[in-house]
């Protein structure tokens, strides 16, 4: 079981990861790219001057793009190593793991990991306000795992109680409410934050329907192959 883990994982991860850091150097590192430029004051948006909103950016980077998806491979690799084994799981529990409802599995990691914690607490760009970092990790993190608690319980469960609980798990961490900064400054102008966050969510959702699929055909594979 842990060499087919972790010979789907490394595939699926790989693969995932590769498409998305190539989609996030296309569709949000310029968005990114941008916002760095009001944040180290080379544009300025306030006091109702005129800014182009098509400036001229940095080129390419070889070696900050490169370093870039290869971390992104390795972020999407251990995401794999989780979805797998919650796969074997659900398989030994009588469900069901191809291709295609592996893009199911997908959306409910995105959900997870993207959709519900960034419901109250969304993707940022540099030079925006934000409140404390340690507090936003420990309310991020908690929320990740109650939502991915409750994408279980909604998939798995068998009563209406177990769905109930799913919904407080989804709910709680937002009626808790995200930490916020105590002033809303920031020289960044919304729009640019409002597409960054838009192209985060995008990117992320392609990333792990993306995930999902491989996961579940590269575990499928290999238990053909043994068996």
């Amino acid at each position: 079981m842990l060499s087919k883990l972790l010979t789907s994982a490394l595939f699926a991860g790989a693969a995932a990861g590769l498409i998305a850091g190539l989609l996030q150097l296309v569709f949000v590192q310029p968005v990114l790219l941008h916002a760095e430029l009001y944040e180290g004051g080379d544009l300025v948006h306030l006091g109702g001057a005129v800014v182009s909103a098509q400036p001229e950016l940095p080129g390419f980077d070889p070696v900050r793009d490169l370093l870039s998806i290869v971390f992104t491979m390795l972020t999407y690799t251990g995401y794999a190593m989780m979805l797998v084994a919650l796969m074997l799981l659900a398989e030994e529990r009588g469900a069901d793991v191809d291709a295609r409802t592996g893009i199911i599995w997908g959306v409910a990691g995105f959900v997870a990991a993207h959709l519900a914690p960034g419901f109250s607490l969304a993707p940022e760009v540099p030079g925006v306000a934000a409140a404390d970092v340690a507090e936003r990790q420990i309310w991020w993190y908690a929320t990740v795992v109650a939502a991915g608690i409750a994408m279980w319980l909604l998939a798995f469960g068998r009563n209406w109680a177990m769905w109930g609980v799913a919904v407080i798990l989804l709910a709680a961490p937002h009626i808790i409410g995200a930490p916020e900064p105590d002033t809303f400054t920031g020289p960044v102008p919304t729009e640019i934050a409002a597409l960054f966050a838009a192209r985060a969510f995008g990117v992320g959702l392609a990333a792990w329907v993306m995930l999902g699929c491989f996961a579940a055909y590269f575990l499928d594979k290999e238990q053909r192959r043994a068996d």
